[in-house]
């Protein structure tokens, strides 16, 4: 790959104002680093209101964003950036729309035929308003204990709670409605948990090895996936080939599914019979130094930079086009 001439700055976007802003800005120093030992030209930039301003005062700019939550996946920050003109690495906006809402996702993979859990999808005002005790009852009759509580519209695990019993639904939900109107409840997936990222290149969507996930605490939540040493991560997965192959396979249909572009990595577990079952799809994975995506890079035998770097000439190419 050689270094293209045509395009200007390439504008790492990190922070915002999500809940996940921390992460972001480590997402976002690790990638401006990498492009910049690759040789580019890198600013970085945090989403405010002198973005316009910066992005239309460069030449020929190229956006990497590297935002984690709605700011950042919910298509908004895309669609921002098309108006602008200003091509961009990721996902266009209503494909991050479909992905990011797991309410839009979930029925979307059931109905391409791929394998997820049973899910509800129920609104804070309806929750309230029909009375909240009888439709928690109704909850635990239908989909049934262990189940998983978790904001429709969220990340890094913030909001998510596994519940074991009807006594422990009431907090699970207002946990969830702490991080917007709509909730998602579905079956708990016992079996391995893994993460599948996905990077087109040359045309072509490869999924990357699988990353094995074991929290300490058992449970892969915002402190075990963003604190070094909580937890263990294994790349490539303890998996059978077939396993491994099969998680891989659903990892590129889910990406196609929600007609996703450039990179994504789906969450998947695994079941004790070797069947995988889709979770979910992030279009802006973690870049940080415990992250997933970085790890899967490697182990495939990418150079982490330069992959970034293709990504960015990839976007540049199809501006031009």
């Amino acid at each position: 790959m050689t270094d293209s001439p045509t395009h200007g700055p390439i504008v790492v976007l990190a922070g915002g104002l999500s809940h996940e802003r921390d992460v972001s800005l480590r997402s976002g120093r690790r990638v401006a680093q990498s492009l910049r030992d690759q040789g580019r030209d890198v600013v970085e930039s945090d989403i405010g209101a002198d973005l316009v301003d910066l992005l239309r005062g460069l030449p020929n700019p190229v956006a990497f964003p590297v935002l984690h939550g709605g700011v950042g996946e919910d298509g908004g920050l895309q669609q921002v950036l098309t108006l602008l003109d200003v091509p961009y690495v990721g996902s266009e906006p209503a494909a991050c729309r479909r992905s990011f809402n797991k309410a839009v996702g979930g029925p979307l993979i059931a109905q391409a035929g791929l394998a997820r859990p049973q899910l509800a999808a129920l609104p804070h005002d309806m929750f309230r308003e029909l009375g909240a005790a009888a439709i928690m009852a109704a909850l635990g009759e239908r989909i049934g204990f262990p189940m998983v509580v978790k904001p429709a519209r969220s990340g890094s695990a913030l909001g998510c709670t596994k519940v074991n019993s009807l006594e422990e639904l009431p907090s699970a939900m207002v946990g969830a409605y702490a991080y917007g109107d709509l909730a998602v409840i579905e079956e708990f997936i016992e079996g391995t948990e893994v993460a599948v990222g996905v990077v087109e290149l040359d045309g072509e969507q490869i999924a990357l090895p699988a990353v094995e996930i074991r929290p300490n605490s058992g449970i892969y939540d915002y402190t075990a996936r963003y604190t070094a040493g909580e937890t263990r991560f294994i790349v490539p997965a303890t998996l059978t080939d077939e396993q491994a192959a099969a998680c891989e396979e659903l990892a590129v249909a889910a990406h196609r599914v929600f007609g996703l572009r450039d990179l994504s990595r789906a969450d998947i577990v695994v079941r004790t019979d070797g069947t995988p079952v889709f979770i979910e799809t992030n279009v802006a994975p973690g870049m940080t130094e415990t992250s997933l995506m970085p790890q899967a890079v490697e182990a495939a035998g990418y150079d982490f930079g330069l992959l970034c770097a293709q990504l960015v000439d990839n976007a540049w190419a199809r501006h031009i086009a």
